[in-house]
């Protein structure tokens, strides 16, 4: 078992909803040949100061989620891909029990996504210009020139986000709404979230 990260304690101490599920998936985490690290304020898992899997809470579950998730095999069809990540997966908990009756198959998952990063298998991403920009937005973009400058501005990743989130809403009206609402945000060069 490899050693636990001082770090990584401390912040499981201020965990209060998931503390025994978060300790559970450490104890499997650490029963393999990754190191314990924290980043993002969460306890990850690297192999070679590569990030290969993260404990993290939500409000209604937990999660271990595998970086490389896209590339694993998923036998007992168990991983969720969380949001539009393109690469990321999660095997999602809402208590203990299910993290101890699931824990060969966790074990068994972790050593694959190890193989997969020792392998150096990289997930191929799509580019921005993969994805279809909603007509409600490429109206905007032809209607206001700034707009379009601005927006090709923004990093591909900060294009993504705008995308996804223009793309969701199944209603036109909906989606001119989201538009109307982000364009000030665009024209001032930052992200949906920012």
């Amino acid at each position: 078992m490899n050693k636990k990260n001082p770090k990584v304690d401390g912040i499981l101490r201020r965990e209060t909803k998931w503390r025994e599920e978060f300790e559970a998936l450490r104890t499997i985490a650490l029963d393999s040949e990754l190191a314990e690290e924290l980043k993002w304020y969460q306890a990850c898992y690297t192999l070679q100061g590569k990030n290969v899997v993260l404990i993290h809470g939500f409000k209604e579950f937990c999660a271990l989620m595998f970086f490389k998730g896209a590339l694993l095999n998923d036998p007992k069809r168990i991983l969720v891909t969380p949001g539009q990540h393109q690469s990321a997966r999660q095997i999602r908990f809402s208590n203990v029990g299910e993290i101890v009756k699931m824990k060969p198959v966790v074990k068994a998952y972790i050593r694959e996504a190890i193989k997969v990063e020792k392998t150096g298998l990289k997930v191929k991403l799509k580019e921005t210009a993969d994805f279809r920009i909603p007509a409600e937005f490429q109206r905007k973009l032809d209607e206001v020139p700034a707009l379009k400058v601005s927006f090709r501005a923004l990093t591909p990743g900060r294009q993504r986000q705008y995308i996804f989130h223009f793309s969701q809403p199944k209603q036109s009206k909906t989606r001119e709404s989201r538009v109307e609402k982000c364009m000030q945000k665009i024209l001032l060069g930052t992200g949906l979230n920012d």
